[in-house]
């Protein structure tokens, strides 16, 4: 009889962990509290607009690739791929927007215009990046993070300096760059990791080599096209999925895990991965005795951002507006401070916008617009309407005035979505939208671990563990979890 694993969660480390589990000849459930799956790349249709719920950039398509290759698979048998170019747009102020464009030559030639001769540093930044992304991947990202002692090989002992580990990001850019829309350019992809440029190791510009080399690419139909084919993939594969069902109570006898209790039935386990926030599991699902980290211990945890995000359909097109936009026309460093430094609702906050109808007819209605608006905010703000409706306009404001168009009037469908939202769908932490911050003191082996001490069988996956935020790092995540889950069980 194959051993049973029930994986709480179906978002991309759950749907990863599921897969590498059942191809290792595990007998695969997955449960999962919301009627669809994906977690926080859910998605929803209305009024003929289909919205992404989440995340909308797809970076490092190699670590796609590489998951579907394990199976024998193609990111192509189940979506469609388009790079994105210009990748993406900032705009700093009125008729003052800078264009990333996708190709080299043109980014080279972007840079010595606002920085005459800064195309040199350039290419030494990114080639750096490059060995910093490639040791990133193939010596750290896939160790599960148990023990310091995974990180005592020689070659990564030397490496960490060559990695500066122990440089700041913001330190790094300044020395190589002095134009300060340059350096806001290179310093934004860090913002997705969960802290401020001056607390993030410059390790992290592999982010840079992500974004800049690697590019920026969108499958057709919307993100959660990864998410159907992830699912696909897990049937093909045996595994089986429980919606709309929320786990309750995990049974442990004699320190180890034996059964999953739901709100509509019972599950028998040999092994149980809580791909779900680890926290709500770790404090709402076990009981004191089988708690590795206690509530001050999280309380003490350094968060990446959540969101306050909107979800527009519009009655016209709109001018000026690519796939992805970015701001970036207030103080970068004054908003960066009051997510992390004296968190509290930002004074003049810097905000993003994802219009996927220009690039996808098939996202909105002919003739309309579909658009994602988010705004970066600490977590576990106070969160009401008067709240959302003040930055709502703020933000419309901003719109209007940077791209010369009403914007506002043309709003058929409006969907706001923050802490609350956060905390109610998925049990997030502090209402975080993007798990725990990549600070030094919380990379690899001093993330959450992966395995639990406290309880023989039971095992975690996603954005507060190893390796850490974002969608790439959480499918990662449910790889690892499964290769652990196998050496345990089948030594």
């Amino acid at each position: 009889m194959a051993k049973k694993v029930i994986v709480i969660g179906a978002g991309f480390s759950g749907l990863a962990a599921a897969s590498s589990l059942a191809q290792k000849g595990f007998d695969v459930t997955v449960i999962e509290k919301n009627e669809v799956p994906g977690g926080r790349a859910r998605k929803f249709e209305t009024d003929g607009f289909l919205f992404d719920m989440g995340p909308s950039w797809y970076w490092m398509p190699d670590v796609f690739e590489d998951y579907f290759a394990k199976f024998g698979k193609k990111p192509s048998d189940y979506y469609q791929l388009e790079r994105l170019d210009p990748s993406y747009q900032i705009f700093f102020g009125q008729d003052d927007i800078m264009k990333v464009p996708a190709s080299m030559q043109e980014l080279e030639k972007l840079f010595d215009e606002y920085e005459p001769g800064s195309s040199k540093n350039l290419r030494k930044f990114l080639a750096e990046a490059q060995y910093k992304y490639e040791v990133g991947m193939n010596e750290f990202v896939f160790k599960p993070g148990h023990s310091i002692m995974e990180f005592a090989d020689l070659r990564v002992v030397r490496s960490l300096f060559k990695l500066q580990m122990l440089t700041s990001m913001s330190s790094y850019v300044r020395k190589l760059f002095k134009n300060e829309k340059l350096i806001q350019l290179l310093e934004f992809p860090v913002l997705f990791l969960g802290a401020k440029p001056a607390d993030t190791p410059a390790l992290y510009s592999l982010m840079n080599y992500a974004d800049l080399s690697l590019g920026t690419w969108y499958p057709k139909g919307g993100m959660h096209k990864i998410v159907e084919g992830m699912v696909k993939l897990a049937e093909e594969l045996g595994v089986k999925f429980q919606m709309g069902e929320e786990v309750k109570q995990i049974v442990i006898p004699n320190g180890h895990a034996k059964q999953v209790v739901t709100d509509k039935g019972t599950y028998d386990a040999d092994a149980v991965v809580g791909a779900a926030d680890y926290h709500h599991i770790e404090q709402q699902i076990l009981g004191p005795g089988h708690r590795k980290y206690d509530e001050q211990y999280w309380q003490k945890r350094t968060m990446a951002p959540s969101s306050l995000l909107f979800y527009l359909g519009i009655d016209k097109k709109l001018e000026g507006l690519l796939h992805h936009n970015l701001f970036f026309d207030e103080d970068f460093d004054r908003h960066a401070h009051e997510i992390y430094t004296d968190p509290k609702w930002p004074t003049k906050p810097l905000f993003y916008v994802c219009a996927p109808s220009v690039t996808d007819a098939s996202v909105a209605p002919e003739g309309k617009e579909n658009l994602f608006v988010l705004i970066p905010l600490a977590p576990d703000l106070e969160d009401n309407d008067a709240l959302r409706e003040k930055y709502y306009d703020i933000v419309m404001d901003r719109l209007e005035q940077l791209t010369g168009q009403s914007v506002r009037e043309h709003v058929m469908y409006k969907r706001s979505f923050a802490h609350k939202d956060f905390k109610k769908d998925y049990h997030a932490f502090r209402g975080n939208a993007y798990g725990l911050a990549n600070t030094l003191m919380q990379t690899a082996f001093l993330k959450p671990k992966m395995r639990s001490p406290k309880v023989k069988n039971l095992y975690y996956a996603g954005q507060l563990t190893t390796p850490g935020p974002g969608v790439p790092p959480s499918l990662i995540s449910g790889q690892v979890v499964a290769e652990t889950i196998e050496k345990d069980m089948n030594p």
